[in-house]
């Protein structure tokens, strides 16, 4: 491992952030092996994109299928494997989003999605909300604030862009709390639409619908059916950003599903082609029937052989019924992860759906803990689970175990990290 990090350090930028000093060396299902031999269970997923676990058998077979007959077309001709992609996408989007573009990654998709909003409305304001990562390219990252450090030196970003409060409800910036809650976040937004920008000047606002490098957290139902209603109101289009939350991962294709509220544009990636680069932007297509021809382009995006890997892993899914699993096992993890916390205070809040849980460590006044949170995660790297952080101050803990995942793994998870917490206190 020594030798490889030599060699690394002198090819490979330092920008390039790895959680770990771990040599991978296979990855099989819930499994990574590393060059020493030692094989961890890994509940990171590859930062919840490798939803089908590494390397599955359908997907592989999918992979090799296209290989044999082409890898690439650009924008050159057409093929059918990115419609026939495009096609199983779009059978389970929300209702009413039926026409897409195909990029390569989360931070492409949302660059497209703020130009599809900018060029058919003929606005340019965006709103987004404080704590949200959508992405690191410029316009991405000019939307982008769960911590500076994304933004820092690359000033003057994408003109336009307003902030407002996320509804974090644990760390209520409005120092609410939830079951006197009044919306004051939601009123907050209306006012930023006296104050800064009047609403027909908004093309957009774009959301994590549950927040993700940000803090795991969801967004309460009342706070998205007021987003909704307020672009209703104004002709705003609403974004969902559900390149974390997307592709099965909190036991619904899509967390707008779990809500039963519909954006009118969506963005899409991780998950949805078990490790291959793709992403998609989704609207309806009155919508994308206005972005006129070279509007929007991409050389590499809709690969087919990603596409093929993305047929293979939303048939995984739903021939598996990893859905309904998800959701089932879910509940049990909560109530562990809750029962483990009555014993232990510096686990100040437990919050997620599906696979997609936020575990956040405080101190005894209430503050983030990272210390805490940093012994944790590297005492079940030592007992081989592989559990990675979120949040500002990097004081939670991500469980996001591939849709495959078992119960009897869940549990031994489970009980690796309530030992680890154990050892932290």
């Amino acid at each position: 491992m020594k030798r490889l990090l030599e060699r690394a350090g002198k090819v490979i930028t330092p920008a390039l952030h790895h959680y770990y000093p771990l040599e991978i060396v296979r990855g099989d299902g819930i499994y990574v092996e590393a060059a020493d031999g030692r094989k961890y269970l890994d509940f990171s997923s590859g930062i919840a994109v490798l939803n089908i676990g590494h390397c599955h058998p359908a997907v592989k077979e999918a992979i090799q299928g296209q290989i044999d007959r082409f890898m690439h077309t650009g924008g050159v001709y057409y093929n059918e494997t990115i419609v026939n992609a495009a096609e199983r996408l779009l059978s389970v989007t929300p209702d009413g989003l039926d026409m897409l573009f195909f990029g390569n990654s989360g931070t492409e998709s949302v660059e497209a999605a703020l130009k599809l909003a900018r060029f058919v409305t003929g606005r340019q304001g965006i709103v987004s909300f404080t704590g949200a990562f959508h992405g690191r390219t410029l316009g991405a990252v000019s939307i982008t604030t769960s911590s500076a450090k994304y933004r820092n030196r690359y000033h003057p970003l994408l003109p336009s862009v307003y902030q407002v409060p996320y509804p974090y409800c644990f760390r209520c910036p409005f120092n609410c709390k939830p079951d006197l809650c009044d919306l004051t976040c939601l009123e907050f937004l209306k006012g930023t639409l006296r104050r800064q920008i009047y609403p027909d000047e908004v093309a957009a606002f774009i959301i994590e619908p549950i927040l993700g490098e940000g803090g795991y957290h969801p967004a309460p139902l009342r706070f998205l059916q007021g987003l909704r209603k307020i672009c209703d109101e104004h002709g705003i289009l609403l974004i969902f950003d559900e390149v974390q939350s997307g592709i099965g991962r909190t036991g619904w294709w899509f967390a707008a599903g779990h809500y039963g509220v519909s954006p009118d544009i969506l963005t899409v990636a991780k998950g949805i082609a078990s490790g291959l680069p793709l992403s998609a932007v989704i609207a309806s297509r009155h919508v994308m029937k206005k972005w006129a021809p070279g509007a929007h382009g991409t050389t590499f995006g809709g690969n087919p052989v990603a596409c093929a890997a993305a047929m293979a892993t939303l048939d995984v899914i739903e021939q598996e019924g990893l859905l309904s699993q998800v959701r089932e096992i879910s509940e049990e993890i909560v109530t562990s992860l809750e029962e483990l916390a009555v014993d232990y205070p510096l686990i100040g809040d437990i919050r997620g759906l599906g696979y997609m849980i936020g575990i956040e460590f405080v101190t005894e006044t209430g503050a983030p803990n990272r210390k805490a949170c940093d012994r944790v995660l590297q005492f079940c790297l030592e007992k081989g689970l592989i559990l990675i952080p979120c949040g500002l101050e990097r004081n939670i803990v991500r469980f996001i175990p591939p849709l495959i995942t078992k119960r009897d793994d869940i549990r031994r998870g489970i009980e690796i990290f309530a030992e680890g917490v154990g050892k932290a206190v």
